[in-house]
């Protein structure tokens, strides 16, 4: 089984967290916050940059480790460590070549209250996310493993 470590990033402006919708006809339709795989030799901070950039057009700087979680799919094992990010620019878009390459199909900051009907991932955005964002993210929180819905 391969073995993965990938960077994801929790960005939130006027109350909303930034999501980027990855949509295959036919296959899938999910909104995720951004992140991705580090690449060889890629510390997870510059993988954390880089993906949120290509994903959706933002520059962001990470400030503290949120959650840590395990996902599991018939072939690969991903560490993901998600980082709560502040916002430092650039434009919000899902116009990359790199993103299109993923299907990411929008980036938007999305309430809570926008949620209803639609997957997101991480499950934690939909319930404790709000209340450790309050506290400012004590902790690391470890998730568990859980297996990837979509790979």
């Amino acid at each position: 089984m391969d073995c993965r470590i990938a960077a994801g990033a929790l960005v939130v402006r006027d109350g909303k967290v930034l999501l980027v919708r990855h949509r295959k006809p036919g296959a899938y339709d999910f909104w995720v916050a951004p992140g991705g795989g580090a690449e060889d030799g890629e510390d997870l901070h510059s993988a954390l940059r880089r993906e949120v950039l290509e994903e959706s057009g933002l520059l962001v700087e990470p400030e503290r480790i949120a959650y840590i979680e395990d996902l599991l799919t018939p072939k690969m094992r991903e560490c993901k460590i998600w980082f709560y990010a502040r916002l430092t620019g650039g434009v919000l878009s899902s116009s990359s070549a790199e993103a299109a390459r993923e299907y990411i199909a929008d980036a938007q900051f999305l309430s809570r209250g926008e949620f209803g009907g639609r997957t997101i991932f991480p499950p934690v955005l939909r319930d404790v996310f709000w209340a450790d964002l309050d506290a400012g993210f004590p902790a690391p929180r470890y998730l568990g493993l859980r297996p990837m819905e979509f790979y």
